[in-house]
């Protein structure tokens, strides 16, 4: 019997880390070089940020099986984070004051989603939704009221727009690399486990307290570093941004996706947040369509538009080498089925 091809691991990092680079800089020169109008390059963005949105809340909603309704105050959290440090940090190095605005913003909300999660995860379902969502609005109302240091409702003005092509999509790719290997090791295996059977994990030695409130902190993490490349691309911020609709938008975006991939939820963050600009022109129906539009994906595609299924490039070229890549897009078309 043959023996099929595979790359060794290092060769994989190699190739996938070489690819994602390659898009970044050519992206970077593409937008920095004027080929796009300024609203085509304002969506750009959102798409990059709505990317670390989507992967970071499927990380509790797919992967963990867990329904929370408080991400945008996470992302709160992280943008007034960012934003106050980049303005006290504005006449440092660039780089310096950005890479120190993402990571404090991050490590603020991982410590809000800790502190959330371990009374929140206690409880699941409705519940666990209704929870979220009470802390979502807190956060949200303690930020109107702590006027002297968030600007309250006229909003933080005058923030440092640092989020460039480069940093968003540098920033999206490292959320994608951590989580994909996050859930790739034993860590993700019984994160995964507890969203098939808690019992069963349970009893197998799994910690579900622990697994549940690290899942919560690392997903809290990347929507904290998200609102503060928000925050670098608005260049101010207001509270009205962060209210419960927000936290329901990026959920269609993980259902619409398929709950539990990661490929869903770039595509489903890249398609939604671009087609406002491509219905503009019919901006009289254009909610309609777009509701429309959600409707009948849901309705012939429940599971979402990748139901479970995650991309590997380096797994397509595998196939194509070994000469089976049409027969498993059969395979995995009738299993999706």
């Amino acid at each position: 019997m043959k023996k099929s091809f595979r790359f060794s691991v290092p060769t994989r990092y190699i190739i996938n880390f070489g690819l994602t680079a390659l898009f970044i800089i050519c992206g970077t020169l593409i937008v920095n070089g004027g080929a796009f109008k300024r609203a085509t390059n304002a969506i750009i963005l959102q798409i990059g940020i709505y990317i670390i949105l989507t992967v970071s809340l499927n990380m509790v909603t797919g992967y963990l099986g867990q329904l929370p309704l408080g991400h945008a105050g996470f992302m709160a959290v992280g943008a007034y984070t960012g934003a106050i440090l980049w303005k006290a940090t504005a006449a440092m190095p660039c780089w310096v004051s950005i890479l120190l605005g993402l990571i404090a913003a991050g490590l603020m909300a991982a410590v809000f989603g800790v502190l959330i999660g371990i009374p929140a995860l206690r409880l699941k379902g409705d519940y666990l939704a209704i929870i979220t969502l009470g802390f979502g609005e807190i956060i949200r109302i303690c930020i109107i009221n702590l006027a002297g240091i968030t600007g309250g409702t006229p909003g933080l003005l005058n923030i440092p727009k640092y989020s460039s092509f480069f940093v968003v999509f540098t920033a999206a790719a490292i959320t994608c690399y951590v989580i994909h290997t996050i859930m790739h090791s034993r860590h993700g295996r019984a994160i995964l486990a507890i969203r098939e059977n808690e019992i069963a994990a349970d009893a197998c030695g799994i910690n579900l307290t622990y697994y549940k409130v690290f899942t919560f902190a690392v997903s809290a993490f990347f929507a904290g570093v998200a609102g503060a490349l928000f925050a670098g691309f608005q260049g101010s911020l207001f509270p009205k941004s962060f209210d419960f609709m927000a936290s329901i938008n990026i959920l269609v975006m993980v259902v619409l996706g398929g709950m539990g991939s990661m490929l869903g939820s770039v595509v489903a963050a890249t398609v939604l947040t671009a087609l406002p600009l491509v219905l503009q022109g019919l901006s009289e129906y254009r909610m309609v369509i777009y509701s429309l539009l959600l409707i009948i994906v849901m309705i012939f595609k429940p599971s979402g538009l990748m139901g479970k299924y995650d991309f590997s490039l380096t797994g397509i070229i595998e196939d194509a080498i070994n000469g089976r890549l049409f027969r498993k897009k059969r395979k995995e078309g009738a299993e999706n089925e």
